[in-house]
């Protein structure tokens, strides 16, 4: 297997420029997103209200999305500053959002009426020149000046399934398309109706409410994160504990420590694999100055994941040629797995009997979501394929109109509502091209492994099904829990708990 993946390395021959063109592409685009803050303290309703504190920045779309999803808890304020994230969000796909609020406090502005204010005067602005497209046609226009020495892999989303995640984008598809028609879909949201007390609202597809946080005021999380991580220091002087609580020994902990740098991040957060036996793996979430908020931590324990895979997969091989994972999926798969302990990683436990059924609906409505926004994401770029001459401004209608396809056929009949463009916010189709079908991979791959790891011990069974390395995915999913990647185990447990919470 591991002359196979020495093999893999030689599979084109791409000359440099070209390289360098995507790169310098993809940079600019990451940096795009990067910068794409919205301050919310400067929100205003028509009437005037503010919503949100003062210094609250949050950054698009991962903050914007955490926002709604923390806002569950404040019953008094919570929905109507839904109500506004989500109108922000559309005024940022519909690119009518004025250009100066974008990263800029010099502004007052209220999304609903879509006005902008300089000391407390209505001005009048620009909006946001299709920048957001634009983004994703430089990264196109790059990929594709490469398909051409591909002579196999000859368009980009071959190479991004049929290679990378090496299961076929028709098949990737199909396994979306059979989901999402399920029926238990629409039974987890009359539950979420029953919940809220309310018809469903587009951006219920984050709805937290079967979490254990949910319950928690963040105000109460932040607080705990802050005082605990003030800086990046602080959360890298601690890795060895937190490992240690997830069943670790203190050398096997202080090890893996020891391979990981934390970085504060301009962006979201981001983990970076090193790539050499004696290099580090970087760990990079924001820590404002205030210290390490609740948002910044879930992003930190999600990245320590990605770093704990990173750290297994490169110094337990034999071979160098096999070290990672046969594909992103795999990753985030830990990556989820760790997130969803970042509570009990803060010393909160959660007494709750019907917690294993609570845990399966909130995997069934999540996976929803991610497999709603990565079916999009295919469809976009299958759309570019097909029309590789258009500009920023038919991308942008394209890309709504896909949008509220998928909206239509698969979520409308969850929702009750139609043309919802929401599943076009997210930040991940203008930076990393094709990367959001992996993450449904990567749920389905964390709930088979969670349903495994029940009753064993964590820490071993993760070095012993991280070490396998890159395998082909199948095989590596049989050799770690002796079942292929499926999304029928996720329905039986949905099913399983249907029956107990009704």
């Amino acid at each position: 297997m591991a002359y196979a993946r020495l093999g893999d390395l030689f599979v084109a021959r791409v000359p440099a420029k070209l390289e360098q063109a995507y790169a310098e592409a993809n940079t600019k685009a990451d940096l795009y997103i990067s910068e794409y803050n919205i301050e919310m303290g400067h929100l205003r309703t028509d009437d005037g209200k503010q919503l949100f504190p003062d210094d609250m920045v949050l950054l698009s779309h991962w903050n914007l999305r955490d926002e709604i999803k923390a806002d569950y808890a404040d019953e008094e304020q919570g929905p109507k500053k839904q109500d506004m994230i989500y109108e922000v969000m559309k005024r940022i796909i519909d690119q009518d959002i004025p250009e100066k609020v974008i990263n800029n406090p010099a502004y007052g502005w209220k999304p609903f009426a879509n006005k902008l204010y300089s000391n407390g005067k209505e001005v009048a602005f620009k909006p946001e020149p299709n920048t957001r497209y634009q983004q994703i046609l430089n990264n196109f226009h790059a990929l594709r000046a490469i398909d051409a020495y591909y002579p196999e892999m000859n368009t980009y989303i071959k190479r991004n399934f049929s290679g990378d995640m090496e299961i076929p984008q028709p098949e990737v598809e199909a396994l979306f398309d059979t989901y999402l028609r399920s029926p238990e879909l629409k039974q987890i949201g009359a539950l979420i109706v029953e919940r809220l007390g309310r018809p469903l609202r587009p951006y219920d597809i984050w709805y937290d409410g079967f979490k254990t946080r949910s319950s928690i005021p963040e105000q109460t999380l932040n607080e705990k994160t802050e005082a605990y991580y003030p800086d990046p220091k602080a959360f890298k002087e601690d890795m060895p504990n937190l490992l240690k609580q997830l069943g670790w020994s203190d050398e096997r902990a202080n090890f893996i420590a020891s391979k990981i740098a934390v970085d504060p991040a301009r962006g979201s957060g981001h983990a970076w694999g090193a790539q050499m036996i004696g290099e580090k793996s970087h760990l990079r979430t924001r820590i404002p100055s205030t210290g390490m908020n609740y948002k910044g931590y879930n992003i930190a324990v999600h990245e320590f994941g990605h770093n704990v895979e990173q750290t297994i997969s490169l110094y337990n091989m034999d071979y160098y040629m096999m070290h990672g994972v046969p594909s992103t999926a795999f990753t985030e798969a830990l990556a989820f797995i760790f997130q969803s302990r970042d509570l009990k990683l803060l010393g909160i436990t959660d007494e709750n009997p019907q917690t294993k059924y609570l845990n399966a609906l909130d995997n069934g409505w999540s996976l929803m979501e991610i497999m709603g926004v990565g079916m999009v994401d295919m469809k976009v770029w299958k759309w570019l394929y097909a029309h590789p001459n258009a500009d920023a401004a038919a991308l942008k209608m394209a890309v709504i109109n896909i949008s509220k396809d998928v909206w239509n056929t698969y979520f409308s009949p969850v929702f009750g509502t139609k043309d919802e463009p929401i599943l076009a916010i997210y930040s991940h189709m203008i930076s990393y091209p094709l990367y959001l079908p992996a993450y449904s991979y990567g749920q389905l791959i964390e709930f088979q492994l969670e349903e495994y790891l029940k009753g064993k011990n964590f820490s071993d069974e993760i070095d012993r099904i991280y070490e396998q390395g890159r395998l082909t995915p199948q095989q590596w999913m049989e050799e770690a829990v002796g079942q292929k990647i499926s999304a029928q185990p996720v329905l039986n447990a949905v099913d399983e708990a249907l029956k107990a919470i009704k």
